[in-house]
């Protein structure tokens, strides 16, 4: 999925797109500072998902997307594109408006790769379930709408983890599963979170348990199965 970055700082920008680069299934397809640099480069790139900030030197972010959304369509099978609304403002008027716009994350700075890599993975699993439901040709009951509504949302992790387990290592653990995209081995969630094989595995199974990721089993020619892991939600 390609991914227009928009941020009045350079710095933080090159940051964000760096994130995006570093989570599987996405790449930058451009990166804008101002609300007429975004606006001439949706319609220029056509990205899937926009990173919008609120405050920009021209406008404001939020306005940005309102003109995006109010604009025709530019041609059959290119939609408006998604935002996911990156900004220091808390207050709760601009959250309430970045819902009414239809954002599918609000992410408030300042934050590190896990909070968008969360974010980024859960958007595309609501991608792809889209996208099996329109090949299926058939209309969403009240399941599907539900299992949609539900991609966005977390499964939360335990609010006081088990002892010898970490809060942070388990929120570690489980955006790194999430950041993969699935189908994940314990040796290489220890090496993107930079813990030891053994504690990966010993989180990991920790987590499947309270049903925050999923287990499978891949059968070689030979041997024992791999354990392989996916997010659940």
């Amino acid at each position: 999925m390609r991914v227009l970055v928009v941020d009045d700082d350079y710095r933080v920008a090159k940051i964000h797109a760096a994130y995006v680069e570093r989570t599987a299934g996405f790449t930058v397809c451009g990166q804008a500072h101002s609300v007429e640099q975004a606006l001439a480069a949706v319609a220029e790139l056509r990205p899937d998902l926009v990173l919008m900030d609120v405050y920009l030197p021209d406008g404001d972010g939020l306005g940005a997307i309102r003109k995006l959304l109010e604009a025709p369509e530019p041609a059959a099978g290119a939609p408006h594109p998604d935002f996911v609304v990156i900004t220091a403002a808390r207050d709760v008027n601009t959250v309430r408006t970045a819902m009414q716009l239809g954002a599918v994350h609000y992410l408030v700075k300042p934050f590190g790769y896990p909070a968008m890599a969360e974010k980024l993975a859960s958007y595309r699993d609501l991608r792809r379930r889209i996208e099996t439901l329109s090949g299926a040709d058939a209309d969403a009951d009240q399941g599907a709408v539900d299992e949609l509504f539900g991609l966005l949302r977390t499964p939360a992790l335990p609010a006081q983890p088990a002892k010898g387990h970490s809060a942070p290592t388990l929120e570690l653990v489980r955006n790194a599963v999430r950041a993969a995209g699935g189908d994940v081995s314990a040796s290489e969630v220890a090496e993107r979170v930079g813990i030891s094989r053994p504690t990966a595995q010993r989180y990991l199974s920790y987590l499947t348990r309270h049903g925050v990721v999923r287990l499978q089993l891949r059968y070689g020619a030979t041997g024992r199965p791999e354990h392989r892991y996916s997010p659940l939600g």
